[in-house]
């Protein structure tokens, strides 16, 4: 079984949401269920439907996260020793050659991505551009509007 990467805190929260729907979730839609079922006929009670369907959605994303939990390679990036390099888990900024203007970002797990909050794939193209290099390197990266020009300004190992 292929393990996938994935950081400290975006393990820390998949397992709050499992927590959260195993211990709130699941209860509160058991007990919607029962309550629909004293309404009587099953097949049109809208209550009851709806809450099946919530219950079918709860168990298979409890299902999916601890799938996504077993397959992940949790990696502390703080106790790998800073080398300047690029690797997995460490926060980059970038200067865009072409606009003069610094991007920060931190390479996570596919899983973890959000772009908005500076948390980037670890396939995603930029991603893929800068592992391996260093503090000063200049990167090009292939993206549909073009190819962009970057340079590492920092590795942080955070």
């Amino acid at each position: 079984m292929a393990k996938f990467p994935m950081t400290i805190n975006g393990a820390e929260k998949l397992r709050a949401e499992l927590n959260e729907l195993k211990s709130v979730q699941r209860p509160r839609i058991t007990a919607a269920i029962a309550e629909a079922r004293e309404h009587g006929d099953l097949k049109e009670n809208a209550e009851y439907h709806a809450a099946r369907e919530q219950q079918s959605f709860c168990e298979g994303r409890i299902t999916e996260i601890e799938s996504k939990l077993a397959e992940a390679e949790i990696i502390d990036v703080t106790a790998i020793a800073a080398s300047g390099r690029v690797i997995f888990g460490t926060t980059i900024t970038l200067y865009n050659v072409d606009t003069d203007k610094s991007v920060t970002y931190q390479i996570v797990g596919e899983d973890e991505a959000d772009v908005p909050a500076g948390k980037i794939s670890v396939v995603s193209p930029i991603a893929r551009a800068v592992m391996g290099k260093s503090e000063g390197d200049e990167i090009v990266v292939k993206a549909p509007v073009g190819d962009i020009n970057y340079e590492i300004e920092t590795v942080m190992h955070l």
